[in-house]
């Protein structure tokens, strides 16, 4: 496929076209190398969506950094296993003014340090966001609640907000998390992590127990969802960009899995 030259205007266009307007909360997941070449890079995906939201509106994305688990999980799964009690006693406790994205893209990189933006202070699960939410959306993030009522999406949902992916699947779609949480399944169970954070102003090795996910079966709701649904799209170079309302994604997710997922 030929690559696509992608400017600011065309992303603008291409948002107002799926119906992103002032004043929306949006939680947005990228990945920039679907797009083609964009011009200006990150910086550009990022200063579109403030012009398209507006002061009244609020943009969040996830700043994860997983790789601050427990090497047992398989974070770590390119280091031999004798590293493992090392890594534990020394990996850096999370900071979430310094502390970098894993695998988040450049977009999301980029927006963790873009001024007057907020991050949470979970040390492996953490979302930024920059504007008239942003502090409700980021504050209190507790170590046990990565994406129930209460977290980040969970406060997006109660502030019906939006999810739009850009360049992503629903694989991608944190949103589904909170679905997960409400739902009831067989084989649903919560799980021991650990991470490196700061207590006091000393380094810890923290263990806490949070709700076991794995979103092995998002692309399939996602798949469902836009067959009952309304979900706006549009080509944006050689990607594409899905919209949708995070309340009818979530309440769709939590009936599907729950007819759905038979087995523990």
């Amino acid at each position: 496929m030929e690559r696509k030259l992608v400017l600011k205007k065309d992303i603008v266009e291409a948002l107002k076209q799926v119906g992103v307007k002032p004043g929306q909360n949006i939680m947005v997941h990228t990945s920039l190398s679907k797009l083609g070449f964009v011009c200006g890079g990150a910086q550009m995906v990022i200063e579109a969506l403030m012009d398209c939201v507006g002061e009244e509106g609020t943009i969040m994305m996830p700043t994860q950094t997983w790789k601050n688990l427990d090497p047992v999980t398989g974070v770590h799964w390119e280091e031999p296993e004798e590293w493992w009690q090392t890594i534990r006693d020394n990996w850096p406790a999370y900071d979430k003014n310094i502390t970098p994205t894993n695998t988040m893209g450049a977009v999301a990189e980029m927006f963790r340090k873009w001024p007057g933006t907020l991050r949470s202070d979970h040390p492996a699960r953490s979302v930024a966001a920059y504007g008239k939410n942003a502090k409700y959306l980021t504050e209190n993030h507790d170590l046990s609640n990565i994406f129930g009522d209460g977290s980040p999406i969970g406060k997006l949902y109660e502030l019906d907000g939006y999810v739009l992916l850009i360049g992503v699947g629903y694989d991608k779609n944190t949103s589904i998390h909170l679905a997960d949480a409400r739902a009831e399944y067989p084989g649903k169970h919560m799980a021991e992590e650990s991470s490196a954070i700061m207590i006091d102003g000393k380094r810890v090795w923290k263990t806490y127990s949070t709700l076991f996910v794995d979103g092995e079966d998002f692309e399939e709701i996602g798949e469902a969802f836009e067959t009952e649904k309304k979900v706006e799209k549009a080509v944006l170079g050689n990607g594409m960009i899905t919209f949708m309302k995070q309340r009818e994604l979530v309440d769709f997710a939590v009936e599907w899995i729950e007819k759905n997922r038979t087995v523990s």
